[in-house]
């Protein structure tokens, strides 16, 4: 993935478009928790993780030293109206990126994080893109507004995701680091569970961390199930392939938790951000990107 590029005049025309004949840019999201019964809900197709085997950013003519760049924020009740306002804001981070010349070959992938233990789409990963589709993925994420309540959701799930079925140009061929911005105002869990692995991704870890045969979709594993993966672990791995921060923004339920911070900062050292002004995300984005 990655062709193409990114054009404002299609995007205000798209945005017109939608106003004019009374569509939201989150049409997708409206319509699934509008007139979808919650056991049916779904991610869409283009942000479903189950059977990825690899999320790709690669090297093209167009965009021949291409730079990863994911955004995965939380979804989940206790981020209150912060998600919508990110889905509506983030757009613009591409324009940004070129226009301040941070990166000349942005690719962005967006994605959510909810809950494995009780949320009917607790992750979603689009693909990294170079164009006006990262403005439908976006438009495409369901906000479910969920979560477990305990101060704990799973961006280790996420993280896993993002270390083990990401490929990247710019870490493999040029030993740059992709960048992974986690958005949200909780923990993750301690360790990867394998039931998540086998019925959220569709994968069934093998020893060596490569994706495995896959079961079916209610989850059922042989009776040699692998064991659980240490968050720790997990985000060593992770750190191999790109630099990771952790966001959390004002309006949250637990801005400024210490324990959240503390929690975060043990995984991540200095690289987290508390957010004061949630219109400022793709500015502080884009700096923290431009500055590194």
């Amino acid at each position: 993935m990655g062709s193409g590029h990114w054009d404002y005049e299609e995007y205000a025309e798209a945005e017109s478009y939608r106003k004019a004949n009374g569509r939201s840019a989150f049409d997708y999201n409206d319509r699934v928790l509008r007139s979808t019964p919650r056991n049916q809900w779904r991610a869409h197709p283009a942000l479903e993780p189950y059977g990825v085997e690899i999320r790709e950013s690669r090297d093209s003519a167009e965009h021949p030293a291409s730079l990863a760049i994911a955004v995965l924020f939380d979804v989940t009740g206790s981020m209150g109206s912060v998600p919508r306002v990110l889905q509506s804001k983030l757009a613009d981070l591409h324009g940004l990126l070129l226009r301040k010349r941070y990166v000349d070959h942005p690719q962005i992938m967006f994605g959510a994080i909810g809950d494995a233990y009780s949320d009917r789409v607790p992750l979603q990963v689009g693909q990294f893109e170079s164009d006006n589709r990262m403005d439908q993925q976006l438009g495409d994420i369901v906000l479910e507004g969920g979560g477990g309540g305990q101060m704990r959701e799973s961006y280790e799930l996420a993280m896993y995701f993002m270390a083990r079925h990401t490929s990247l140009d710019c870490h493999e061929k040029r030993g740059k680091r992709g960048y992974l911005f986690i958005i949200g105002d909780e923990m993750p869990y301690p360790s990867v569970n394998p039931q998540h692995v086998s019925r959220i991704l569709g994968q069934r870890p093998e020893s060596g961390g490569r994706p495995g045969r896959r079961p079916s979709r209610d989850g059922t594993m042989s009776s040699t199930s692998p064991q659980a993966v240490p968050v720790e672990d997990v985000v060593r791995e992770l750190t191999r392939k790109f630099d990771v921060y952790y966001i959390l923004p004002e309006g949250s339920s637990y801005v400024g938790n210490d324990e959240v911070l503390g929690s975060w900062r043990a995984l991540l050292g200095q690289n987290v951000i508390q957010l004061d002004d949630l219109d400022a995300v793709c500015e502080t984005i884009a700096l923290t990107i431009g500055l590194a």
